[in-house]
């Protein structure tokens, strides 16, 4: 999943199936698409851990959102799940995109929370690193040109 990101082939955000499946459904019949239905297909936070989760690819809907609130206030809601629908169709059409072995897979719920949790971590322990290497980015570079200093006269004096 990150590397597609990082190659920018795609922007993966997973949902759960069985909500995008019934809301296709529901827009090819022409019914309401509920406040509820948005809710399951853009937070699924609360599901089951055997649900499953399908990567759709959100480069497809054409426009770039900061998250689902400014989705559903610009689209609508019935907008706002034909952006998802589309999403996963541009997924299916895109997968040949992804190196071998680097297809974003369905996965559990559960595996999804899991996996959100560590890149969770990850970003905190990148934005320490990112800290402490700005922190203390000045300090090494003064010790590199005292260092260097002795030693190319310690060189001379060896000569």
């Amino acid at each position: 999943m990150a590397a597609a990101e990082e190659l920018g082939e795609g922007d993966i955000f997973y949902v759960c199936k069985k909500v995008l499946e019934a809301v296709t459904e529901k827009v090819k019949k022409g019914e309401e698409i509920t406040d509820e239905d948005v809710q399951g297909l853009a937070f699924p936070e609360n599901l089951p851990d055997e649900e499953i989760m399908a990567p759709v690819d959100m480069a497809g809907v054409g426009e770039d959102f900061d998250d689902v609130e400014q989705m559903v206030e610009k689209l609508g809601k019935k907008g706002t799940a034909e952006a998802f629908i589309k999403a996963a169709e541009h997924f299916q059409k895109s997968k040949g995109k992804y190196p071998e072995g680097e297809v974003p897979e369905p996965m559990t719920a559960k595996e999804w929370r899991e996996l959100l949790e560590a890149d969770d971590v990850d970003e905190g322990e990148e934005e320490d690193l990112m800290e402490d290497d700005e922190c203390g980015e000045e300090e090494p570079a003064e010790d590199d040109a005292e260092a260097a200093e002795p030693a190319a006269k310690k060189a001379k004096t060896d000569a």
